[in-house]
């Protein structure tokens, strides 16, 4: 008997399939540029370690429910793997999976000595009550601690979690290895080992590569930030700072506008007493879908994957794109971009303040010995700048993309390794 099984539509595609899809694209796309053989494409295209378990979670009315979680370690061959857990009702393996691969090429562009690794919750952290997110937090670390560790794999926060998560991780880790070990995460509180700066480290990163890709004054400057939560709002700050003029942001809540700038203080304010953007009185409401498609110099998606598609390319008017999320562009809508003059720094580069900032506060652990904000953002700054001057180059001579520059810097340095290192056995 034959079973016929219907072709997939983007309808049926999942955001986590499309993600991955993408990743791929983007690694078999610079595989070719460096002349890489099917093998060692293969290899870097496939997770060294997937984890998925199942969580269980006592509710406070006694029910229990069970919801699934991940850990993906994409590859360790250049140091010990390094990746955020999230916490999204949508979060699924081939989500994680993606993740986990940008994060690799990301580690391997700015020049520290991490493989890239990924995990998730699949669930809603707003349903909880904080007594269950601590009773699942613990419990997702007790399932996925083999694979853990300072010197294996490092967690940090990332969409739904925040540095209370990770001191909860810290601690279970640290109860089951007898001791405290601080280094087995980043971006814990100041009190638990954190970093001085460390929390605003993926916005300063969206700022310096923003202003580095600007290439002129900021002043006068349109920006439009879809995501205002952990890391757009923090960048709108930053870059409001600087001298542009924040005309749109939009979170899950809704979108505003104001033509003459919005009062990125102020709105902060305001969502953190509301919830949300939604209903801010000094500016004018509009439909959240309509933010990428703003006229302005600037656009920063700083959300989730798959933002900017092909159905949605051709209406972008910004002619600079700085994604602060991981994925927001998809290898079509790259395409249409390009084709109409739009420049795009891609998330691998203009996000990693966050890991580089991590990767500063896991030496800091590891030495027993802490830096000043100074110094940490001096550090950030010249990282950034350095991988951002090194894309640009490589960019212009050889006439790639942004993006088509970055990953080939950073999948050939991850090639390389694993050429040094050789096959055991």
């Amino acid at each position: 008997m034959t079973i016929m099984v219907p072709s997939k539509t983007p309808a049926l595609i999942s955001p986590g399939r499309q993600a991955l899809d993408s990743a791929l694209h983007q690694l078999h796309q610079a595989a070719g540029y460096l002349g890489l053989d099917d093998g060692l494409r293969a290899m870097l295209a496939t997770p060294r370690r997937s984890l998925t378990v199942s969580v269980p979670v006592r509710r406070e009315n006694g029910r229990l429910d069970v919801v699934q979680g991940f850990r993906v370690q994409h590859n360790i061959s250049r140091g010990p793997a390094k990746g955020g857990i999230r916490f999204h009702p949508s979060t699924d393996l081939d989500e994680v999976t993606a993740l986990a691969m940008w994060m690799t090429w990301k580690c391997a562009l700015v020049g520290i000595p991490y493989g890239g690794a990924k995990g998730g919750v699949a669930v809603d952290p707003a349903t909880l009550t904080t007594r269950e997110l601590e009773r699942l937090t613990r419990r997702y670390v007790n399932e996925i601690l083999p694979l853990i560790g300072p010197e294996k794999d490092i967690p940090a926060p990332d969409v739904g979690t925040d540095e209370q998560t990770m001191a909860w991780i810290m601690d279970t880790y640290s109860v089951n290895a007898g001791y405290s070990v601080p280094g087995v995460v980043t971006g814990k509180p100041m009190t638990l080992g954190g970093s001085l700066g460390r929390a605003g480290a993926t916005s300063r990163g969206v700022q310096i590569a923003a202003l580095a890709a600007l290439g002129r004054s900021p002043e006068g400057v349109t920006v439009a930030v879809q995501g205002f939560g952990k890391v757009g709002a923090l960048a709108a700050q930053y870059l409001a700072d600087a001298g542009c003029t924040v005309v749109a942001v939009s979170d899950a809540t809704g979108a505003v506008h104001a033509s003459s700038g919005l009062d990125v203080a102020a709105l902060r304010a305001w969502v953190t007493e509301s919830g949300g953007v939604h209903g801010y009185r000094d500016a004018d409401a509009m439909e959240r879908d309509e933010l990428v498609e703003q006229d302005v110099d600037l656009l920063v998606p700083a959300a989730l994957e798959n933002v900017i598609t092909e159905a949605n390319a051709p209406r972008v008017r910004a002619r600079l794109i700085v994604e602060g999320a991981n994925g927001p562009t998809t290898p079509e809508a790259d395409e249409i971009l390009a084709a109409n003059g739009a420049t795009v720094v891609p998330d691998i580069l203009a996000n990693a303040g966050g890991v580089i900032v991590s990767y500063l506060e896991w030496v800091q652990n590891m030495q027993a010995y802490s830096w000043s904000a100074q110094e940490v953002e001096l550090k950030l700054r010249d990282l950034m700048q350095s991988a951002y001057d090194e894309v640009r180059s490589l960019a212009t001579d050889r006439g790639l993309t942004l993006r088509q520059a970055a990953h080939a810097i950073g999948v050939g340095r991850v090639a390389d390794a694993h050429r040094m290192r050789g096959l055991y056995p």
